[in-house]
């Protein structure tokens, strides 16, 4: 048997219900001991089934509630892991695509909206636009290994971009690609709730702690031309700012 087999086995001997939920309860407590920790591998789950006497599709559900609860993650080829928490630092201006790419998290995204428009009074102040501007609108769900990591919603000046089908996977991949990336920011971040609405889209409980980013973006001559507001889990992103009294 091997050692997260021997751990997990009293764990779920201890509970009622069924096998799969016993299951799930003690990896979960697992989790919570630190016996497994952020990007450890779990054994194949075939071991896994073996060695605590029950079928590989016991095991399966009990896996596929933790990866959907994003305690777990599935790689291509690689097999289940532990979840490891994000951090984001803030001194660096990246996109969600260029921190997920970096940690070798396969990336994708679920639009809500893309759209173009005029801008709206409320817009014209953030971005500096005059009245009747055009502007680009995104809004979508930001996934890192098939978890619903964020909520995005964005709006660019309308000379950054073609049109709104120039951004696919990574809004600051195609603002590059135009010569408009942004190269400061002004960031402001705040302990959120997520509602109900929120909540479903990410697959998390109504209630459950977020972070709230506002994202001011200009490129060097001044010119603002993005205004986001993100909502990230908090169960998954830490936030990292690096503090020099050099000045």
């Amino acid at each position: 048997m091997n050692a997260l087999a021997a751990q997990i086995a009293p764990l779920a001997a201890e509970r009622s219900g069924p096998l799969y939920r016993r299951l799930e309860e003690a990896l979960r407590e697992a989790l919570r001991r630190d016996v497994l920790k952020p990007n450890d591998a779990l054994p194949p789950e075939r071991d896994l089934a073996a060695d605590l006497s029950v079928s590989r599709i016991t095991v399966r559900k009990a896996l596929d509630r933790l990866v959907k609860d994003g305690l777990l993650t599935r790689r291509q080829g690689a097999g289940t892991f532990v979840a490891g928490r994000v951090e984001k630092q803030f001194a660096k201006l990246s996109s969600f695509s260029e921190d997920m790419a970096a940690r070798g998290r396969a990336i994708r995204s679920e639009w809500l909206t893309r759209t173009s428009g005029a801008v709206t009074p409320q817009e014209a102040l953030t971005l500096g636009l005059g009245p009747g501007t055009p502007v680009y609108r995104f809004a979508r769900v930001r996934y890192a290994d098939d978890v619903a990591l964020a909520l995005e919603y964005a709006t660019i000046a309308g000379f950054a971009l073609p049109s709104e089908q120039a951004v696919d996977t990574s809004l600051y991949a195609a603002l590059e690609a135009h010569g408009t990336r942004p190269v400061r920011a002004l960031q402001r971040l705040r302990a959120v709730l997520f509602d109900a609405q929120q909540a479903e889209l990410l697959g998390i409980a109504p209630g459950d702690p977020g972070l709230y980013i506002e994202r001011r973006a200009s490129l060097a001559d001044g010119r603002v031309i993005e205004a986001t507001q993100s909502w990230y889990r908090g169960d998954a992103y830490d936030f990292v700012a690096e503090l020099d009294t050099r000045g």
